[in-house]
């Protein structure tokens, strides 16, 4: 037969009521704390894990703190040391308050409505615990470090390393959230979960998930719990909702039959990266029949919302970084875009678009400021390589010997003041284009080793030894005669000819000034655009001053001649005044007057023929262009007139 109770201990509901009785039999120690192995659990925050314990010795019932971070009061008097019990005495644990009594005759209520011998009271109602955002250091600021049950453990962190994984792999919101809400469910034994998108305190999205697969509507339910997350701005673990008169009383509460749940808040970095900000809101829910969730869910969810917040931040940040690469991406593409109606400029449109689908070398040839590099461009967007990188490099910009170290890169050490490996130029337009400006200033030493890129070989960094090989289209560019420089010997005649697949040639701007207008306009949007002034245009005056000029800068010249005149004039209509131009003569000879010699038609049509034949050096296919005539025609006027080449 079991001995009889020595004494009692009584817990009080809020209300002022009496609650569960634990009895207590001597020789037993009575543990309290919010740990699960307690005799007395006391699922608070504001509890220990172990808080205090009572026990019986040398005839009395003590009561012992057990350095609780809160303390143990009896009689509202903070317990330092063992303290004796009497009859009526008041204990305080955190929250919870007890009596102790050695008759329960002494307890105002009818024996027969107390449950008396339970081991832990769970009729609480003030059942609401909050547990701080975990910091950077790992710590929690104002839960005590919790070591949970192995078999929990190894529980937990399965589930959370699978939807860690799964996380990482997603790459829009909306699959972010519903592989954390499975994943939520299967770390966590609720029955409802559900992600909520806040702004400020309005609720602006709701992503519900149930077990059963039946959709629940939470933002009713979730108003209260997210009114306190929103104000602590710290997770919270409540139990016993059908007993909690604040919850109890909603609909929706009862809609869920919820005995218990929890709401941790989702912390987004801000724009400035300073500080964090609530985006959303993560809610879990137990029914009444189910165990409540417990401390070590409410760590979990925590963890679950902390890598949520990372996750879904690293999304908004990729988005935004892409809409700005497409921002770029599409002023590239707008400034690559070639500006006249000119018939030369329609030719080189034309060679564009048959070279473009191709992965020929491009030589391009022309003047200084003509528009080389915006060629090479048009040529690179209007290719299949156009989403990958376009890279340039003027090897006339840098020293010999650095240019290597540019093209091909270096590994640590390769040279004084190569303190950290760098990758070059070729390996940065793996898959698109490299432009490589003023390529006859590319010093021999250089040119064998580009000449076998080019021809497909693969490359070494400067002080390595790994061979590297990349999928690289090469557009040249010059603006001196390479042959010349064949013949002088400083270029390779090899990778000349290399070079030479596809020539591109780009007329200066004096041989066609009929686009010189179209060009003006588009430079004064561009600058408009830029200052945020609004200009109506220019006038005829002005009109015809750019195009009586001969531009000696080329295209550059005349984008810096309308760059001036937008940030000078204080007209919205450009006048000649505004259009300042410069009184050198750069590659312009004198004008000089042609005096009339009478010749004929023929005459004049066969001195032309051959000067052009001269100038293209004997190319019948460029002279055959220069002139706006087929290959086939010009090789009939030339055997018509009897036009030879001189030895």
């Amino acid at each position: 037969m079991a001995k009889s109770p020595a004494a009692y201990l009584v817990a009080y509901r809020q209300d002022g009521q009496p609650g569960d009785v634990t009895a207590l039999h001597r020789g037993t120690i009575y543990t309290l704390g919010r740990a699960p192995k307690n005799r007395i659990l006391l699922p608070d925050d504001s509890c220990s894990r172990q808080h205090a314990e009572i026990f019986f010795a040398d005839g009395e019932w003590y009561v012992r703190d057990l350095n609780s971070r809160n303390g143990t009061k009896l009689n509202n008097q903070v317990v330092r040391k063992d303290q004796p019990l009497e009859n009526r005495d008041r204990l305080e644990f955190g929250h919870f308050i007890f009596e102790f009594v050695t008759d329960l005759q002494d307890v105002n209520l009818p024996l027969g409505s107390l449950q008396v011998d339970r081991l832990q009271p769970t009729n609480w109602t003030d059942t609401t615990k909050f547990i701080a955002e975990s910091d950077d250091s790992g710590t929690q600021s104002d839960a005590e470090n919790t070591v949970p049950d192995p078999t929990d453990q190894e529980r937990t962190l399965t589930a959370l390393y699978t939807l860690a994984l799964k996380m990482g792999q997603s790459n829009d919101v909306e699959r972010l959230i519903q592989e954390v809400l499975r994943g939520l469910l299967n770390g966590v034994p609720a029955q409802q979960a559900a992600i909520v998108e806040v702004n400020g305190r309005e609720i602006v999205n709701v992503w519900p998930h149930s077990r059963d697969g039946k959709l629940v509507t939470f933002h009713k339910s979730s108003q209260l719990a997210t009114d306190e997350v929103l104000d602590r701005k710290q997770a919270m673990l409540a139990i016993n909702l059908q007993s909690d008169p604040r919850y109890a009383v909603r609909d929706s509460i009862r809609d869920l039959r919820a005995g218990s749940l929890i709401c941790a808040p989702i912390l987004l970095e801000s724009e400035n990266n300073k500080e964090k900000q609530i985006r959303g809101l993560l809610h879990l829910y137990a029914t009444a029949d189910r165990p409540p969730l417990t401390r070590n869910d409410l760590d979990f969810a925590v963890a679950v919302a902390k890598h949520l917040g990372l996750a879904w931040s690293r999304i908004l940040r990729e988005k935004t970084l892409d809409a700005t690469n497409r921002e770029l991406a599409n002023s590239l593409r707008l400034e690559s875009e070639l500006v006249g109606n000119s018939p030369a400029l329609k030719a080189i449109e034309s060679k564009i678009a048959r070279v473009a689908a191709t992965s020929a070398t491009v030589l391009i040839r022309g003047e200084s400021g003509s528009g080389k590099e915006l060629v090479a461009r048009a040529l690179h967007f209007s290719s299949p390589r156009r989403d990958a990188p376009f890279v340039t490099l003027n090897c006339a910009a840098i020293t010999e010997s650095l240019l290597e170290s540019e093209l091909f890169g270096h590994e640590k050490g390769a040279y004084t003041g190569a303190t950290e490996k760098m990758i070059g130029k070729f390996e940065a337009a793996n898959g698109g284009t490299i432009f490589l400006d003023e390529i006859g200033e590319m010093p021999l030493t250089t040119q064998s080793k580009f000449l076998r890129v080019l021809e497909g070989h693969p490359f070494e960094r400067l002080g390595g030894n790994n061979l590297i090989k990349v999928n690289v289209r090469v557009v040249a560019a010059t603006n001196r005669p390479l042959e010349e420089a064949v013949r002088e010997g400083s270029f390779r005649k090899d990778l000349f000819y290399r070079l030479q697949v596809v020539e591109i040639h780009v007329p200066p701007l004096r041989e066609r000034l009929a686009d010189v207008p179209i060009l003006a306009e588009h430079f004064l949007k561009k600058f408009s655009r830029e200052t945020g002034r609004k200009f109506k245009g220019f006038t005829p005056d002005a009109i015809q001053k750019m195009t009586s000029y001969h531009w000696p800068g080329n295209v550059r010249e005349l984008r810096n001649v309308i760059e001036r005149a937008v940030a000078l004039s204080a007209n919205q209509t450009l006048d000649a005044n505004d259009i300042l131009l410069t009184s050198l003569e750069v590659n312009h000879p004198p004008q000089t007057v042609e005096i009339y010699k009478p010749i004929s038609l023929e005459e004049l049509e066969k001195r032309h023929i051959l000067d052009t034949l001269i100038h293209t050096d004997w190319n019948k296919s460029k002279a055959a262009e220069i002139l706006g005539i087929e290959r086939s025609t010009l090789d009939r006027k030339i055997k018509s007139y009897g036009i030879k080449k001189e030895s």
